[in-house]
């Protein structure tokens, strides 16, 4: 079953979320670090900071303010929305097509394939889970 985070992410390709299922720090501290490589913390913050068990009990603030907006309309992701495509998910899908190009040169070819099938197929996730959600509805 597709687990997608409220912004089109794929949980089940997600690292973070993998390594917080198999409760392994290790991987929860290389991801800490990667993470600071690439900008996506100022800090490198101790493993048990970055385990994530989805969008639902994630306690800090989501940089593209769509799982608030999920949370409060009761919805797993944008997909399921009546507004989808609103302007805060495009804003997600601006900087994932930014991010794309940008983390070709810093991260290796077998992260970057991770960060693909986790972060960056977005749009495709949620297009398809809207689809879905439409012939529901």
């Amino acid at each position: 079953m597709i687990k997608l985070a409220c912004c089109g992410d794929d949980c089940n390709f997600c690292p973070r979320y993998n390594a917080t299922l198999n409760q392994d720090k290790q991987k929860l501290g290389e991801l800490a670090i990667l993470w600071k490589k690439i900008g996506w913390r100022e800090n490198i913050d101790p493993p048990e900071t970055l385990a994530c068990y989805g969008c639902e009990t994630f306690n800090r603030p989501c940089e593209y303010k769509v799982r608030e907006c999920g949370i409060e309309k009761n919805i797993e992701n944008c997909g399921q929305c009546e507004s989808y495509p609103c302007d805060k998910i495009e804003k997600a899908f601006e900087i994932t097509r930014i991010n794309v190009e940008k983390y070709k040169d810093i991260l290796s070819k077998e992260d970057y394939e991770i960060f693909v099938k986790a972060y960056f197929l977005k749009k495709e996730n949620l297009d398809r889970a809207n689809r879905e959600f439409k012939k529901k509805h």
